[in-house]
């Protein structure tokens, strides 16, 4: 036999078992980071019932956490509670508490964030991660849209944010974790009263870091650029930038992974995370350093889509 066929007999199969040991080895560090950095510890997660929520749910319940899960509807609640209840060892977890939670409707915040503050008594982290979507051109959306918008991804966290903060600073210690859109960062056509929210609640929570920080609180930010539990087919090619920077496929990212950069930035207390593929890395360069390019980029998006449209 072939010495180059003997030599590759041998390798390929040491290859795939190292690769599988890395592979095993690195889900063992997450799963014993995620378990020692949460347990004991409060931890809210609003919208508990996105993908995402749900996710966060498994893995925090799982790791010991004294869990707070938020959300608009009490029957999913309750079965989420039950799902996460019935998958674990009871001996070493806690049942999850609930409570109502609708950032749409502000006047039911004051009650919401002191049944909040009830259940425990105090919280070590509080996950902000549910928002509200809308892709329309500006003239159509309505100033009740717009308002919609705003209370859901900017007024309501920070109400509830701000609702917390004061139990965080008399005990000295606190992770506010946000989750948001790489739109709090760059804008795309069609996304305005979207992209505005997000803005604002970065810019928000970029203050407030800043701010909070002589108190022992950390305050952290992961963008990503769309969270999808299924793999979509890829975008069909053009050279255009703007189409490519939200398909779901190549620059979604599944729950699971978002949970696991997650534990990694509240263990590692990293106060920025950008979840995404080259591409949008480099509008997010452009849109600083080229804004005229950038502009161009996009407005010409908009000619093509328009154009494409009327064929």
């Amino acid at each position: 036999m072939d010495s180059t066929w003997t030599t590759t007999i041998l390798v390929v199969p040491c290859v795939v078992v190292l690769t599988a040991g890395f592979f095993y080895l690195y889900g063992a560090i997450i799963s014993l980071l995620s378990k020692t950095s949460v347990r004991n510890k409060v931890v809210v997660i609003t919208d508990a019932l996105s993908g995402l929520g749900k996710e966060c749910a498994g893995v925090f319940h799982r790791g010991g956490a004294r869990l707070i899960l938020c959300g608009k509807s009490w029957e999913k609640l309750e079965e989420l509670a039950d799902e996460l209840e019935n998958a674990s060892d009871p001996t070493v977890t806690f049942p999850p508490k609930l409570v109502l939670l609708d950032f749409g409707d502000m006047d039911s915040m004051a009650e919401a964030v002191a049944e909040v503050l009830d259940c425990y008594g105090c919280l070590d982290i509080l996950i902000f991660n549910s928002s509200m979507k809308v892709k329309a051109p500006a003239q159509s959306l309505s100033l009740e849209t717009d308002k919609l918008l705003m209370d859901n991804n900017y007024f309501g966290p920070i109400t509830l944010a701000k609702g917390v903060l004061p139990s965080m600073v008399s005990r000295r210690s606190g992770h506010l974790l946000l989750v948001n859109s790489i739109q709090g960062k760059i804008a795309v056509p069609f996304r305005t009263a979207y992209a505005a929210s997000k803005h604002a609640v970065q810019a928000f929570f970029d203050c407030l870091r800043a701010e909070v920080e002589e108190f022992g609180i950390s305050v952290s930010t992961i963008n990503h650029t769309f969270i999808s539990c299924s793999a979509a087919a890829p975008a069909a090619s053009t050279s255009l930038l703007w189409p490519l920077l939200f398909t779901r496929k190549p620059g979604g990212v599944s729950p699971d992974e978002v949970a696991t950069e997650i534990v990694r930035t509240l263990n590692n207390k990293r106060k920025e995370v950008l979840i995404a593929p080259s591409l949008p890395k480099m509008a997010i360069f452009a849109r600083s350093f080229f804004p005229n390019v950038f502009f161009a980029v996009m407005a010409a998006g908009v000619k093509n889509s328009a154009a494409s449209e009327n064929m």
